[in-house]
């Protein structure tokens, strides 16, 4: 049974500025434009819509362009304002935008997938397009001459993608909760890795190239952050979310992640703190603490005369433990565990109030998020919900 997050009431809380209300079905993708007061969407309603701020104080759209499939991603570069739509379809279609933003003029269609195009990213450095999709294709084609580069083949369906430009390393997370690294050349890949902490199917990335840490959200509700570089193969795991993770963004000027899930909860995490990892579930047919037989150890139980116990595990130590030996629960922010999560009574004991000082705010966005969006340099975040709103809030007052 899921732990109940009850966060405590926050002074501080991000500020509801703008809602926008217009799209006929779920926004899957929205991003704020940098320098402007407008936001691009792309939306299982076929549309590609370039909303700007009018003097009303509300957003209305510049451009409304529906497409011949539904719009399911998209990539879109402030420098030189490309906007790359992946389709229902398995098609990647790219569009310049005008400096006012009031047009639209068609670049290149690339034939990229032969199924749902699941994440695009224009890599301007590279002049590469980056695409998965459900037919478990990574993808990346040449943006100048439209042709693919290179293919490589996922064990499940790709649903986040991150690319990191100096490396040439590309991180992809699917639906089996494995995270896969290839480097990527101009016309081949090479296996660095694989990893899995998670055990649902992993739903966004965020790549810190700074301090050389992935972040991974998952469908199991946590997020994991892999230190790729620095203290490498160290793996710690935030739990803050009842549903599932679906988005994640790193500000890194003020060392804090923001991830917001389905259940409408956004969450900011605080990374600059020293975390420790959480431990390895220790095996054992008896409780470590009082030396009681599980009850599969039909031995024990005979020669010892006790009924068997079921096994829990204590989230600080990772001992296995009976319900009498870990039945106290507490906070323990440090390893991640911003709710109260179970402990055995000698580890109870060692936790201190400081211990339990939380690392991470709680707040609820009152609809349920399907993409989300940072912009650094106004701090503000975008939300789209299952409810077809996109909702714009200024982060200042919880990022700083």
């Amino acid at each position: 049974m899921a732990a109940e997050i009850q966060p405590k009431p926050q002074t501080r809380t991000p500020v509801l500025l703008n809602k926008i209300e217009a799209s006929q079905d779920v926004v899957n993708t929205a991003v704020i434009i940098p320098k402007e007061d407008g936001v691009i969407s792309v939306s299982d309603d076929r549309t590609i819509r370039i909303w700007l701020k009018r003097d009303s104080g509300q957003y209305w759209p510049s451009i409304y362009h529906t497409m011949s499939a539904s719009c399911s991603c998209m990539s879109f570069n402030p420098e030189t304002r490309r906007l790359s739509v992946g389709m229902e379809n398995g098609t990647i279609s790219e569009f310049i935008l005008s400096e006012d933003y009031n047009k639209m003029t068609p670049e290149r269609t690339y034939e990229a997938h032969q199924g749902k195009v699941t994440v695009v990213l224009f890599v301007l450095e590279m002049e590469w397009v980056l695409s998965t999709g459900q037919d478990k294709n990574l993808t990346w084609h040449c943006s100048e001459s439209g042709t693919q580069l290179g293919l490589y083949r996922t064990i499940a369906w790709v649903s986040g993608l991150q690319f990191d430009v100096e490396t040439r390393h590309a991180f992809v997370g699917d639906h089996s909760g494995q995270v896969t690294i290839l480097k990527l050349e101009q016309d081949s890949c090479s296996l660095v890795t694989t990893f899995k902490g998670h055990t649902g199917n992993v739903t966004a990335l965020c790549w810190d190239p700074a301090q050389r840490v992935l972040f991974s959200g998952s469908s199991d509700h946590s997020i994991i952050m892999w230190d790729i570089g620095g203290r490498k193969g160290t793996a710690i795991e935030l739990q803050g979310h009842n549903d599932k993770v679906q988005g994640l963004c790193y500000a890194p000027h003020t060392r804090q992640l923001i991830s917001c899930s389905s259940d409408g909860g956004i969450v900011i995490w605080n990374m600059d703190v020293t975390r420790q990892e959480t431990p390895e579930w220790l095996d054992s047919d008896s409780c470590q603490k009082c030396e009681q037989p599980f009850f599969w150890n039909f031995k024990q139980m005979w020669d010892s005369k006790k009924i068997g116990l079921r096994q829990h595990h204590c989230r600080k130590c990772g001992q296995a433990v009976c319900g009498k030996c870990s039945a106290k629960r507490s906070t323990i922010p440090l390893m991640g565990f911003e709710f109260e999560v179970r402990v055995c009574d000698s580890c109870h004991e060692s936790i201190t109030e400081e211990d339990r000082a939380p690392t991470a705010t709680f707040h609820d966005s009152k609809h349920s998020i399907v993409y989300m969006h940072y912009e650094p340099t106004t701090g503000w975040l975008l939300t789209s919900g299952a409810d077809k709103v996109v909702k714009l809030w200024d982060m200042t007052p919880v990022v700083s």
